[in-house]
């Protein structure tokens, strides 16, 4: 076997690893270069946030937890590009690296898994509820106070079954993954006016080293420009209310069908008494300075305090 072309790192579950041979797969088909069976190798790496299970990755660390090791492979050459989920991704890369090509984005919805139940509101009065995400936490205690919440981890197979089992009585899950790993059927989509998405959710990024041209240029060839449009207003957004997994937040743009880009965005306390909403309509063109002007008005109107409480 010759050596591979390209190494692409992600993490070691079993969703990272199907949307790695998706990418795998995408490039294959666009970059003659890489279409031979042994052209790329997929290289999976044990991030911290995979390590710790018996705490809110909030309480741990927040945002970078599932990429820090990932990106260090990169930076020492261990690997030539890495896979990630996008709302696992920081606001910012390490000096170095760049997200270079994103994937077309799947639905970006939440989906409760509850039996027979298939609406929050129909959740019984203190139902509990497992989930580890506190936008999440915090939009459900928004619309059902009565809720009981409970720090639910582990991958997709472990939360359903601690689900099936009767740890919880229900979860909230994105249904992007539940549809990559064949799923999706477990539960049911949430509207978004009920639990918004979290910023970048359902997109995967591909990151690489900025001095690489080699691989930008082959990254090049598989980008998905209305996911990076979208995104990009998204974590405008988040850069100015200084977004992390200990905060809140929630965000996500669309391209409307006369083209247009329409970003939703909101914060919410973590215990669920105030919850602040905005939207921007706009050119795709100005995506990232939507995404400013929302995450400032969300701020003010937040007043200081509101994000760190």
């Amino acid at each position: 076997m010759t050596a591979p072309f390209l190494r692409l790192g992600t993490r070691g579950s079993k969703l990272a690893l199907i949307q790695a041979g998706l990418v795998r797969d995408a490039l294959a088909a666009s970059v003659p270069a890489l279409a031979a069976p042994d052209a790329i190798e997929i290289v999976p790496i044990k991030t911290t946030g995979d390590v710790i299970q018996d705490r809110p990755l909030s309480e741990a660390g927040g945002k970078g937890l599932f990429v820090k090791e990932i990106e260090e492979a990169l930076l020492t050459h261990r690997i030539d590009a890495a896979v990630h989920s996008m709302k696992d991704m920081p606001t910012a890369q390490p000096p170095g690296l760049v997200i270079a090509a994103f994937l077309p984005r799947e639905d970006a919805r939440d989906v409760l898994i509850a039996g027979d139940t298939k609406r929050i509101a129909d959740l019984r009065q203190g139902a509990i509820v497992g989930t580890s995400a506190l936008r999440r936490r915090a939009q459900l205690l928004h619309r059902r106070p009565d809720l009981q919440i409970v720090n639910l981890r582990g991958n997709v197979d472990t939360r359903l079954a601690k689900r099936a089992a009767g740890v919880v009585e229900a979860t909230i899950l994105a249904l992007a993954g539940l549809k990559r790993l064949g799923v999706a059927h477990v539960g049911t989509p949430v509207p978004e006016d009920e639990v918004l998405p979290a910023v970048g959710q359902g997109a995967v990024c591909i990151e690489c080293r900025e001095d690489d041209a080699k691989t930008r240029a082959q990254l090049a060839a598989i980008n998905h420009a209305t996911t990076a449009t979208c995104v990009a207003a998204e974590h405008a957004m988040l850069v100015v209310l200084d977004g992390s997994c200990r905060t809140p937040i929630a965000g996500h743009a669309v391209l409307t069908t006369d083209g247009a880009l329409h970003l939703r965005g909101l914060i919410v306390k973590p215990d669920g008494s105030e919850l602040i909403a905005t939207a921007r309509r706009g050119a795709a063109a100005d995506a990232e300075a939507l995404g400013r002007d929302a995450g400032h008005e969300l701020k003010r109107r937040g007043g200081p305090g509101f994000l760190s409480t």
